[in-house]
Order: structure tokens, then C-alpha cells, then sequence
């Protein structure tokens, strides 16, 4: 999704300084304004961005958020070949950054913002690209990209050495557009088929043909172990993230977030936006949506339950399992997109919010912090906390 330019984002200092001390702006945290928690810490956070103009550097880098100072500051940048999409923070400080979809490169810098690997593919030539994101295995030895067959339309695992980033193998996606993959417990593979056909330009075409399903690979054979689909065809799922319960004994859900691709408007409008994996089980658990049918991202948030961001319509919500039909809004700023975990300085789980105008941190057990971009940047889909 091309980004637009910084002023069609951008909202006053004012007018978001209201926004954030209106009531249920920024949900259920006790509060109001930019109070910040006694003993808050400098954040870390991985995050892609590019200028206020459409044609400006893409960057990756990272950012220190001072919640004392209410400062945000860029700690180290990194110009990037074309648009980033997946991060991966890395042991040393640096991040593991993934070109956007059809991807062509794939790099990693270090602490101080340095490239130290990189790999180039040919969209010319090469019939296999990235699809955006990668994911470590258990050991760190080896990582996994998401990739698509511009020929053939069907998706890929690229299993490649994490040290050179270099491809070893490649095994079937079980679909097709394979977006985000994650790993469960046991060290297996859970990919994310989006099931959309697209072209070199991304452009999606015979979308009767679509194929979303969830897969299970055995990461010792490449091999499929289980395939969920939903009753819905068109519900492209895309990005995931596992929940934190807030005792040990309480079950492990994996959040899906999803896109609608139905061609009738109302019916992509009032489609659903998450779908849960609890055991074996693939359920989607709320028809509340966002208005769109477009989830952007997921993060864990609050005791085993799951924020998502729809930039579409400058909004965050709140999923919990406590409530599993319902979904409360959390924040509500124009281009509400990146997530990441936030724990906080109190039990819960809180969320880390990109928006037009700022980083917006969410606690459901403390105030609500607003922290302004340190220079005009448009920030990317996705960020990572570090460390």
C-alpha cells in the first residue's frame, strides 16, 4: 500500500494534544493528558519511515522514546534501496529489514546503522521474490522468507543461512501469496497464506481464484503438517502474533489479521478483521471490524488479548478473550498502523501505536503517553521493540 504524503496525515500538535485527553480516546487506561508512570524508561523501537514526500528516502533505523524527557529521538538510520515492510530486531542492536512486496532485497545493519549483509535479486530474472517478511528459527542458524513464483503464482518458504542471508533451500507455502510466517512452541512453521495472485506491478487479479489458508510446516522435512481455511474465501489473512496470557496455564492463541477482498463494497466493509487459532482450532470470534475490513496489524496486548490497527480508519482496537465478540477502540489518530508490544512499568500489556502525528503509548493499568515525531516522517506499516 503506497503511502501518501506527510500532510494528508499530519494533524495539528493541538488537535492531537485534545485527541489524546478527550475521554475514550485512548480507552480504558485511568487518566487523562500526558501524565507518564513513575519510573518509565528510555523504549527502543525498530521502525521503517520516509520523508514527508512520496519520493523521498526510505529509512529503517532506530528510535529511543524518552518517556521522561516526553522526547523521541532517531538513535541511527539507514537509507534504503526502494519501500521497506518486515523488521526483525537482531542481538547486536541492529535489524533485519525486509524489502516490501515484490521483494528484491533483504539486508541487515548493525548497532551503529552500518549494512552489514545484503542480498540483491533481479525482478527482471528472478522468478522467485520476497513477499516481505522472515522469521528466525528456534537456534537462530537459519531464517525464513516468505516469497512468491511471479510465474507460476504459487508461494514459497525461502530457508536461507542467517549468517549470509544466502538461500539453502526452498520449500511450498501450502497457498498462495504466503505473507507472515511465526513459529508455535514446538519449533514448527506457521505461515500465513494471503491468497491473492498478483503481478510484478502487485497488482491482484482473478481474486475468484483466491486461497487463503493458514499452514503448519515441519521445519525437519518442508513438509505440510496441517491446512486451515476459513468458510470465507475472501478473507486474505495476513499478519499474526501469539498472545501473552497472563498466567502460565491459560491457553496460547494465535491472532490472525485479516484483509477482505470481496468484490461487493458493503460486503468488504462489514467483513470481519481477526481470526484466532487456539489449539487446532481456527475460529473467527468477532464480527465487529473496523469499518474497512482491513487490519494492518496485530500485537499481543492485555492478558492473552490482541490490539489491531486499521490506518484506514485511524483506529486501534482491543480483542480479549474474556469478550470474544467485541472489540474496544484503544486509539483513535489519524493513520493508526504500526504495533508492537509495550509491558509496561505495571502488569497487562500495552501497545506502542504509530500514528500521523506521533508514537502513541496505550496501558490498560496506566496513562496514556503522546510522543511527537523528532523530524516530518511518514512511518511504515510495521515497527519492533528492541531487546
Amino acid at each position: 500500500m503506497t503511502l501518501p504524503p506527510l500532510n494528508r496525515r499530519a494533524l495539528l500538535y493541538r488537535s492531537t494534544l485534545a485527541a489524546l485527553g478527550a475521554a475514550g480516546a485512548l480507552g480504558p487506561a485511568p487518566g487523562r493528558g500526558l501524565a507518564l508512570a513513575a519510573g518509565a524508561t528510555t523504549t527502543l523501537i525498530g521502525a521503517a519511515w520516509r520523508g514527508p514526500k512520496a519520493t523521498d528516502t526510505h529509512y529503517a533505523g532506530v528510535l529511543a522514546a524518552d518517556w521522561e524527557r516526553k522526547q523521541l529521538t532517531v538513535r541511527y538510520a539507514v537509507a534504503l534501496p526502494s519501500r521497506p515492510h518486515g523488521l526483525l530486531p537482531q542481538a547486536d542492536g541492529g535489524l533485519l529489514i525486509n524489502c516490501v512486496r515484490p521483494g528484491t532485497w533483504l539486508l541487515r545493519c548493525d548497532g551503529a546503522g552500518k549494512v552489514a549483509e545484503q542480498i540483491t535479486l533481479d525482478r527482471g530474472q528472478d522468478a522467485v521474490l520476497l513477499s516481505g517478511h522472515t522469521v528466525p528459527s528456534p537456534d537462530g542458524s537459519t531464517l525464513y522468507t516468505t516469497e512468491i513464483n511471479y510465474r507460476t503464482g504459487r508461494g514459497h518458504i525461502g530457508v536461507r543461512d542467517a549468517a549470509t542471508l544466502r538461500k539453502q533451500d526452498e520449500w511450498d507455502s501450502g497457498g498462495i501469496d504466503p505473507h507472515q510466517p511465526v513459529l508455535d512452541t514446538q519449533g514448527h512453521l506457521l505461515v500465513a497464506n494471503g491468497g491473492v495472485l498478483r503481478n510484478l506491478a502487485d497488482a491482484k487479479y482473478d481474486l475468484h481464484r483466491m486461497e487463503s489458508a493458514l499452514v503448519r510446516i515441519d521445519p525437519t522435512t518442508g513438509r505440510i503438517a496441517r491446512r486451515w481455511q476459513l468458510d470465507d474465501p475472501r478473507l486474505s489473512m495476513r499478519h499474526m502474533a501469539w498472545s501473552r496470557p497472563a498466567h502460565p496455564e491459560e491457553p496460547r492463541r494465535l491472532g490472525i489479521a485479516m484483509q477482505a477482498e470481496h468484490d461487493d463494497p458493503a460486503r468488504r466493509t462489514a467483513a470481519p478483521i481477526l481470526a484466532v487459532l487456539e489449539g487446532d482450532q481456527l475460529t473467527v470470534p468477532s464480527r465487529v471490524n473496523d469499518g474497512h475490513g482491513y487490519a494492518g496489524d496485530i500485537t499481543p496486548a492485555y492478558n492473552g488479548g490482541f490490539a489491531l490497527s486499521s490506518n484506514k480508519a485511524g483506529l486501534a482496537q482491543l480483542w480479549h478473550p474474556s469478550m470474544p465478540d467485541k472489540l474496544s477502540p484503544i486509539v483513535q489518530l489519524q493513520e493508526a498502523y504500526a504495533l508492537t508490544h509495550w509491558a509496561g512499568p505495571q502488569p497487562g500489556g500495552g501497545v506502542l501505536v504509530a500514528t500521523a502525528p506521533g508514537l502513541v503509548r496505550w496501558h490498560p493499568s496506566a496513562p496514556p503517553a503522546f510522543l511527537a515525531w523528532p523530524a516530518p516522517m511518514a512511518l511504515d506499516n510495521h515497527w519492533v521493540l528492541m531487546g
